[in-house]
C-alpha cells in the first residue's frame, strides 16, 4: 500500500510539474531560498534543532535508566548510547545549551 501510495504521489507531482514548467519551478525555488534564508527562519530553526537535541538527550537518558540495566547482555551491546552513558560521555552530538 506504501508503494503504491508513493508511486501515485511520484507520478502526480511530475504531471504537475510539467504542466508548471520551468518558469514556475525557478520562481518557487526563488522563494523556498528567501524563505530559508531570512534572519528569523534560521533563528527559529536552530531553536528547534537545539530543543529537539536537548529533548533527545533527557529522553535517552530516562530510557537508559530505566531500562538500560535490564536489557540482556545481547541487545546492550549493540547499543553503544549506554556504554556511553556509563562513562558520562553524550554519544548523541546535540548541541547543549
Amino acid at each position: 500500500m506504501r508503494k503504491l501510495t508513493f508511486v501515485a504521489g511520484l507520478a502526480a507531482g511530475y504531471v504537475l510539474g510539467t504542466r508548471a514548467g520551468r518558469e514556475r519551478y525557478e520562481q518557487l525555488t526563488k522563494s523556498a531560498r528567501g524563505v530559508a534564508q531570512n534572519p528569523k527562519v534560521q533563528d527559529v530553526a536552530r531553536q528547534a534543532r537545539q530543543t529537539a537535541g536537548a529533548v533527545a538527550g533527557r529522553a535517552a537518558d530516562t530510557v537508559a535508566g530505566k531500562v538500560g540495566d535490564k536489557l540482556p547482555p545481547a541487545v546492550a551491546d549493540r547499543v553503544p548510547y549506554l556504554h556511553r552513558k556509563a562513562a558520562g560521555e553524550d554519544g548523541w552530538g546535540t548541541d547543549r545549551p
